[in-house]
């Protein structure tokens, strides 16, 4: 759209989601604002050269003042005009994107398609918006570790997270032929990061219990299925009714729900049947945990909150993947192999690979049958009222 451009007018543009949106300016011709879905605001030439429309990066608004933006296409305009524009003006006739323009594209054609956790990989790609303005050719290993070290200071480990997909879309961008090669490939993270070693007590584990059964449906019932599966909260939360074989006592988790992208099979305990079998089903849906029947349960943040305000003070700080942690822990000091643990995990490493993993879909079936039960027949003495917790230790003593 046509606008006159004025350094307040691009300062309060706010970002369409949806779509870039160009501001052609009425006062020098040929100079457009690009406002990026990002938030990145960059300015332009486009003129027409030889018969074809050309698009001229300048510069990102900030480094580019309107002044400098407008005073930048006088020039290109003239160089065009007198013949002079591809010996003077040392900038490409086939201008590369920016950063800020490769972002939409590869979390469209990359990570939509290929990750389940695409918004989370999107939200981190956004944190180098000092770099969004930048032609993607001409970003430098210098420039990737102040926008690093600018993101470290406020979130130490986001920043190792948002440099890891960094990477990755520099590696796609050179695969497409954007760029020759990755000018990060190889750098280390900012931050060292220490492996969670968090293990919830016997204690915590029932009072989170006592809390989900007042809690109820859906996110008590899911959480409850959480603390007896040990299965990731994205895989409860989402599972579906069509995935259960009730008869059969199995939970068949298909290859495209599955973090590590392989079906996994995971037995269902007479705990886990108890907890199904008090859950609402909502006419035409397949999703078990719903509140609309259109969607999966979102929003744990609000219920983790409402279960730490049950805990004693002092608790030390736990996430719900820590129930996973918990689950594996208990299960070795149960006795049980580690590689069914993993098997049961869906780790990587606990199941069969390569072609025989094809034919042993259901590996460790057993095993994994007889390690859940244990673990859950642990939950069931743990989460007990305490006058029967009493009776027990008596008949032990």
């Amino acid at each position: 759209m046509k606008k006159k451009l004025t350094t307040k007018f691009i300062e309060t543009r706010k970002p369409d989601p949806a779509k870039r949106v160009d501001y052609r300016d009425t006062v020098v011709p040929g100079l457009v604002l690009r406002v990026n879905k990002s938030g990145t605001k960059t300015f332009s030439f486009h003129k027409r050269i030889n018969s074809k429309m050309k698009r001229l990066t300048i510069g990102q608004f900030g480094p580019f003042s309107l002044n400098d933006a407008r005073e930048r296409a006088r020039q290109i305009h003239y160089e065009v005009e007198t013949g002079r524009f591809e010996q003077n003006t040392g900038i490409e006739i086939e201008a590369k994107p920016t950063l800020g323009d490769v972002i939409p594209d590869y979390i469209e054609k990359h990570a939509k398609v290929h990750n389940r956790d695409w918004k989370r990989k999107k939200a981190l790609l956004e944190k180098f918006s000092t770099l969004h303005g930048m032609r993607i050719d001409q970003i430098k290993r210098a420039d990737v570790v102040k926008a690093c070290d600018t993101i470290h200071k406020s979130a130490p480990v986001s920043a190792n997270r948002a440099l890891a997909h960094l990477k990755h879309l520099m590696g796609w961008c050179v695969e497409r032929g954007m760029i020759e090669a990755n000018p990060i490939a190889g750098m280390k993270p900012r931050a060292k990061e220490q492996p969670r070693e968090r293990v919830l007590s016997d204690d915590e584990l029932g009072v989170l219990w006592a809390v989900c059964d007042a809690e109820g449906y859906p996110f008590g019932d899911c959480m409850k299925l959480l603390i007896l599966s040990g299965q990731r909260r994205a895989e409860v939360a989402e599972m579906m009714w069509s995935e259960l074989d009730l008869e059969k006592r199995l939970w068949t988790l298909p290859s495209q729900r599955a973090k590590n992208g392989r079906q996994h099979t995971v037995p269902i305990t007479d705990a886990m049947l108890d907890v199904l079998s008090r859950v609402p089903r909502f006419l035409g849906s397949d999703f078990v945990f719903t509140t609309t029947g259109k969607s999966p349960i979102s929003g744990f943040g609000r219920v983790k909150k409402r279960l730490e305000k049950a805990l004693p003070e002092g608790t030390d700080p736990w996430i719900i993947h820590d129930l996973r942690r918990t689950m594996s822990t208990n299960m070795a000091q149960l006795g049980v192999p580690q590689p069914v643990t993993e098997a049961l995990l869906n780790h990587k490493t606990g199941v069969v690979s390569g072609v025989a993993a094809i034919y042993n879909v259901y590996s460790y079936a057993d095993e994994k049958r007889k390690a859940l039960e244990q673990w859950n027949e642990r939950i069931k003495k743990i989460t007990a009222p305490a006058h029967d917790q009493q009776v027990e230790r008596r008949n032990h003593a």
